[in-house]
């Protein structure tokens, strides 16, 4: 079995469906469509930008950040505190994922995580102990070391020292400005009726608006909260655990934090509830009373677009001119780099492998 080629194009002989053909291998003239400006999307037009190919970004809303579920995002890179839920490959993947973070983003907060628990729920933290690696065990001491507003609130934890954050407003306005500067073509307010009317290679990123394409993705329902706490101060991202309500803080300039721990199995789309809010605020009251009194600059609610194995994927369409990348689930900021790097292999090499490529 073979494959011709024509021009900057390969094209079957073999009928086969995992066949990389139609793309524009080593041809970087050929123009690139990235439709989709959530976080995955904004990676893979910064990747293929840098790496030379010619890249239009598309984004159906003007403003690139107000309908994306990535503006949703707590924006934590946990690679080993994630392997708690997660499967392997998201753990292996995601120091990846962190180190090509480190490489590109200079506002990147390198703090760590700390994992605690009420005395009551000690046996929460001894399981995600035993599921996960790459970390301290820390006693009160240590902890109001880390953390001094915490000192004589929680007597053990989880330290994860190579793990790091960022806030997701700036990270992702950061990427898009990165874009242009590495010539990406950036089109606001283009909503796409057909994306296989585009002519060219089209990486489709655009989550939960493809699902009728794809029949195995679902949405997963996440709220949080985003409050100016001047009363509280961390410097790294918490996890409260807890056999039903967990929650995380992560840390923002200007006394800000975002609050969040909701996964809710519903395609829901609507507001945040009255119930979720509670649970967040009690949670975090119980966290540090600080909260009490903050301010409630925002609160929402998003889908995040998951698999059935919640893992990202990178798969190829049997036509040879369309990538879909999609189901980022938790993991999108954590893996969308890695992504970006499978979807440049996927253009260069038509042997390229990867284990999030199907």
């Amino acid at each position: 079995r073979s494959c011709v080629r024509s021009g900057a194009w390969i094209i079957p002989e073999c009928g086969a469906q995992r066949c990389k053909i139609g793309f524009p291998l080593n041809n970087k003239d050929a123009q690139i469509f990235v439709v989709g400006a959530g976080i995955v999307g904004l990676w893979q037009a910064l990747v293929l930008a840098r790496r030379g190919w010619r890249v239009r970004l598309i984004e159906a809303s003007a403003d690139p950040f107000a309908l994306s579920a990535s503006r949703y995002a707590g924006a934590m890179l946990a690679p080993d505190c994630e392997a708690e839920a997660a499967p392997d490959v998201v753990k292996e993947f995601g120091h990846e994922g962190l180190e090509l973070w480190r490489q590109t983003y200079p506002a990147l907060v390198e703090a760590g995580t700390l994992v605690v628990a009420s005395a009551r729920d000690r046996s929460e933290l001894q399981r995600f102990a035993r599921l996960t690696s790459g970390y301290t065990p820390v006693d009160d001491r240590a902890i109001g070391e880390l953390e001094p507003d915490l000192a004589t609130r929680f007597s053990s934890g989880l330290y994860f020292a190579n793990e790091a954050h960022m806030e997701t407003p700036a990270a992702m306005a950061f990427l898009l400005d990165e874009a242009r500067r590495a010539g990406v073509n950036v089109a606001l307010g283009e909503p796409i009726d057909d994306i296989g009317a585009l002519e060219g290679t089209v990486v489709d990123c655009r989550g939960m608006a493809a699902a009728d394409d794809i029949a195995s993705l679902r949405g997963v329902r996440g709220e949080r909260l985003i409050v100016h706490a001047p009363d509280v101060t961390l410097a790294r991202p918490l996890r409260l655990l807890h056999p039903r309500q967990p929650l995380y803080v992560v840390p923002w300039s200007g006394d800000r934090f975002m609050i969040g721990a909701t996964v809710i199995e519903s395609e829901d789309d609507g507001p945040a509830t009255v119930h979720s809010a509670l649970d967040l605020m009690g949670n975090a009251f119980a966290l540090h009373p600080g909260f009490g009194e903050a301010q409630i600059i925002e609160i929402g609610a998003g889908l995040r677009p998951a698999f059935p194995d919640n893992v990202p994927r990178v798969a190829l369409a049997r036509d040879g001119r369309l990538i879909r990348v999609n189901g980022a689930y938790r993991h999108g900021f954590l893996l969308a780099p890695v992504l970006g790097e499978v979807v440049a292999g996927v253009l260069s090499d038509p042997a390229f492998t990867h284990p999030l490529l199907l």
